[in-house]
């Protein structure tokens, strides 16, 4: 059966304090259901300097998903790491690994828009260098031992519960990213589906003695949404995933490879390009049939600032009249 995800951005076009806290608290909410229900993952990211609320607190998010949950993991695809204190997030991630027993993951990546390292007083230049010292940072305290730091010696506490250290993987579409992951022994999370590039980073771990790993996405990734008419929904909500699809379009310049990419520019292009898609309980059941055993059917449903009512209507549909039937199929 394929692994079943629920991503959130908690975008919303028109965002206020009340708004996103309904769609803050709904998402938490849904993860909870999410895990009474068996699905694997709930997904989250980090973007700053946008106007939409575009998540900007994922480690904060997930320590309250993990709060609420007893067995669903968490993935974070991407922190951008060289924004974080080397230092704190060390601590902040050994404590959600407390939390969650093990459940957060967690992709460290560059990120890929100048303005979000500006906001923050980082240098965009940089930017290389500091994921080498935050992810090299992040091994040596996690040994619970004292180490070099900055030219002083330190030791963070506490000590994480998972060993040798919390599931970190190194995100990117380059090979400098292949080459830092193989380099630190890490496994490594290309930002599209890249054989080329997964073939270097094997490449890379056999110079530096060991195998490595990659966590890979599909050749095509979509993003689903279930409704009982999806004409009516496409027609109603249309706009949502549009919005949220020309937003992450306008980052992407012309080098950055991504597993979710749309080049619709209305709501019908949208539709035919098969990146969101709206399909019935039994076409989704169709479609988890053609997928893979390691591909993943990623649920959206607060896409592009969805209504709350609508987003559960969806997770519904699919917690009611999908899995039952993934779980026949298993068996």
């Amino acid at each position: 059966m394929p692994v079943t995800v629920l991503r959130f951005n908690l975008v919303d076009p028109a965002p206020t304090p009340k708004g996103l806290a309904a769609r803050y608290q709904a998402a938490v909410a849904m993860a909870k259901y999410a895990d009474d229900l068996g699905i694997t993952t709930v997904q989250t990211e980090e973007h700053h300097a946008t106007d939409n609320g575009w998540m900007p607190s994922p480690l904060t998010f997930a320590g309250a998903v993990l709060g609420a949950t007893r067995r669903i993991a968490v993935t974070v695809s991407a922190l951008i790491t060289p924004l974080h204190d080397p230092l704190r997030l060390a601590e902040d991630l050994a404590v959600l690994d407390l939390l969650g027993g093990g459940r957060l993951v967690t992709v460290a990546g560059l990120g890929y828009r100048p303005e979000e390292y500006a906001a923050h007083g980082v240098d965009w230049r940089r930017r290389g260098a500091l994921q080498d010292e935050v992810l090299e940072t992040l091994l040596s305290a996690w040994t619970g031992e004292p180490f070099t730091y900055r030219g002083r010696t330190v030791c963070v506490t506490p000590r994480p519960a998972t060993k040798p250290h919390p599931l970190l993987l190194v995100g990117g579409g380059s090979r400098p990213a292949a080459r830092r992951a193989a380099r630190l022994g890490l496994p490594f999370f290309p930002s599209a589906h890249l054989p080329e590039l997964t073939a270097y980073y094997h490449q890379q771990c056999a110079e530096h003695g060991h195998e490595g790993w990659v966590m890979e996405p599909p050749a095509s990734t979509a993003l689903l949404h279930v409704a009982e008419d999806p004409d009516r929904a496409w027609a109603r909500y249309g706009e949502h995933f549009l919005y949220e699809a020309r937003t992450y379009a306008g980052w992407q310049g012309a080098g950055i490879r991504s597993a979710v990419r749309s080049a619709a520019t209305d709501v019908a292009a949208l539709r035919r390009e098969g990146v969101y898609r709206v399909l019935t309980p039994e076409e989704c059941v169709a479609y988890a049939g053609t997928a893979a055993a390691s591909d993943s059917l990623i649920l959206h449903p607060l896409c592009g600032g969805m209504p709350v009512d609508e987003g559960w209507r969806s997770l519904h549909l699919f917690a009611e009249r999908v899995l039952p039937r993934l779980a026949d199929r298993k068996d």
